[in-house]
């Protein structure tokens, strides 16, 4: 009997273990963004932990990049030169990916009385206001501003990852006569289609559905280290969404015929396309040429993507 209740006491700790270890392996990863071209931070001091804080401007926008899905989290704060001030009530702009301009308001916010600025001389930061915002899949570009004038306004930003759902994808071809590139990478070998501001990768498909584009910078012997580069969405010829890039040369792809260029790492975005029959252009707005793969949810081959 003593035998039997210790297997059963080992069969228990195992299970517990193996629960422990699926539970921690598929906790979310959070990250903190670091705007680019960012000024120096401001150091906050909260319950005895130190954290990054980075300030907005009227007029010039904070950029920040992430690749989704997943949630993203500002917590904005204001800077309060004394403590007779009150409350506050200022507002922060943002927007995700080139659409248009979102306007979020905080009003009667208080100092914080459990933070305080590593330089003291700075004031007192307000309690924390938070703008929540859910990012679908592939790369997105967003940018900040603060609808202050006489109040500085300083900003965290973290991204929590969003677990993807499973879809089955499949290519589809432009509707110009785009030059096809043949890309291997390993044994598999995909076609791409060289696009720029000149000549658009150009499709013509019917929603509700999503579009993914793979997008590769080519790089020459002349190219070093990374690349910024702007790609640009139109729908039905208006101007939809705007991404800023980064890549540099792939470790693992290469073109199946040329010797002289290598393709970028992959930049994917993701088109949301509303209902009915939709023709959408995707250029570069810099002068490089990039080679771009189309893709839509095999599901969605019954609304006669053409």
């Amino acid at each position: 009997m003593n035998t039997y209740k210790k297997i059963n006491k080992i069969f228990f700790l195992i299970l517990v273990f193996l629960a422990g270890t699926v539970l921690c392996s598929a906790a979310p990863k959070t990250k903190v963004l670091i705007p680019k071209y960012a000024n120096g931070p401001i150091s906050i001091d909260v319950s005895g932990k130190s954290y990054k804080y980075y300030p907005l401007s009227v007029d010039e926008p904070s950029i920040l990049t992430t690749r989704g899905p997943g949630k993203l989290k500002i917590i904005t704060r204001g800077m309060i030169s004394s403590q007779d001030e009150g409350r506050l009530n200022y507002s922060v702009y943002y927007r995700i990916n080139g659409a248009r301009k979102v306007k979020v308001e905080f009003n009667s916010v208080k100092p914080d009385g459990k933070a305080s600025f590593k330089d003291a001389s700075l004031g007192l930061p307000s309690v924390g206001g938070n703008i929540m915002i859910e990012l679908a899949r592939g790369e997105h570009t967003i940018e900040l501003w603060s609808g202050s004038e006489n109040l500085q306004i300083i900003t965290r930003t973290l991204f929590t990852e969003i677990k993807e759902k499973k879809i089955d994808w499949v290519s589809l071809s432009p509707m110009y006569p785009n030059e096809p590139v043949s890309l291997a990478t390993y044994e598999d070998v995909v076609s791409y289609y060289r696009y720029s501001s000149a000549k658009p990768l150009k499709v013509k498909i019917t929603g509700p559905t999503t579009v993914r584009v793979l997008n590769r910078v080519e790089f020459d012997y002349r190219m070093k280290g990374k690349l910024n580069y702007r790609i640009e969405v139109k729908e039905d010829k208006k101007v939809k969404n705007t991404y800023m890039l980064c890549t540099d040369r792939s470790d693992v792809t290469r073109y199946k015929k040329d010797g002289k260029r290598t393709p970028g790492k992959a930049n994917e975005i993701v088109i949301s396309v509303p209902s009915g029959t939709h023709t959408y252009e995707i250029i570069t707005l810099d002068k490089c040429s990039v080679l771009g793969r189309i893709l839509f949810p095999k599901k969605d081959i019954k609304l006669e993507a053409f």
